[in-house]
């Protein structure tokens, strides 16, 4: 089986790449690819923050293959979407952040990948687009698109990106909340590294947690979420991250994180 999906460690931080082209769709073989990379970054204890994107400037994906669909049984095709569920899942209930870095346009199954991380980092380039279109094929966005993105947008908007297929750029996507980030092309990747590099080197114990915290509370009613936040805070106020932190202050010095 061919690299469909590159892994790199730089440091702390995990790079997963895309690598089917010319504009990355996905198959079953790129989602095995995938989740593979995700177990291999979980037992890692050296890697503390993940970054997904595309093997080449300008393309991050454009969903699953269409080819691979039209000529799959419709049995194939409902566990086909059971299964990228699943692997994306493992991203966001993973404790480490991934960050989707849309080095390129991003559409279809490709957004629902980025749904699935943290963060969305963005290009400005102007041919980058990102949007749900499935509705111009009679299908909906089946992997995890219709879920997560009303979740992060509201239901208004995330109703008229998908029922009108409209594909929208950088600045767009960052006013409705899309993406956290857009920076300069020419300086794409370098902004992203340095992003991913300071959460990965810093107290990077407390941003997986308070990760946790947000990603498995907010699915809970306030009473639950606020009780989940209450076991994570105590456990950080036993680790050697949040002892530094704290007597570095009093001692009005840079603190020394070591993410333990």
């Amino acid at each position: 089986m061919s690299d469909l999906v590159l892994f790199e460690k730089r440091g702390k931080v995990g790079l997963i790449k895309l690598n089917r082209p010319p504009v990355n769709t996905y198959n079953h073989e790129v989602i095995v690819q995938l989740g593979k990379h995700i177990d291999e970054i979980r037992f890692d204890d050296e890697i503390q923050v993940a970054v997904l994107t595309g093997a080449n400037h300008g393309m991050f994906s454009a969903g699953a293959d269409i080819n691979m669909l039209h000529n799959a049984d419709p049995d194939y095709k409902a566990m086909f979407c059971l299964n990228c569920q699943e692997t994306l899942s493992k991203m966001e209930s993973t404790p480490k952040l991934f960050i989707a870095a849309l080095n390129g346009t991003c559409v279809g199954g490709g957004l629902e990948m980025a749904l699935a991380c943290d963060l969305r980092f963005m290009t400005d380039n102007p041919k980058a687009v990102t949007g749900l279109p499935e509705v111009t094929l009679g299908v909906l966005p089946g992997t995890g698109g219709t879920q997560r993105l009303p979740r992060l947008i509201g239901k208004g908007r995330a109703l008229d990106l998908m029922i009108t297929a409209r594909l929208i750029g950088s600045e767009e996507a960052k006013q409705i909340g899309l993406v956290e980030h857009v920076f300069p092309d020419a300086e794409f990747e370098a902004k992203t590294m340095e992003y991913a590099e300071k959460m990965a080197n810093g107290p990077a114990r407390a941003v997986n947690l308070i990760k946790r915290s947000v990603q498995e509370g907010t699915e809970l009613d306030l009473r639950g979420g606020l009780a989940l936040e209450r076991e994570l805070q105590n456990r950080l106020f036993a680790s050697k991250d949040a002892k530094e932190g704290i007597a570095s202050f009093l001692e009005k010095r840079s603190p020394e994180f070591t993410g333990k």
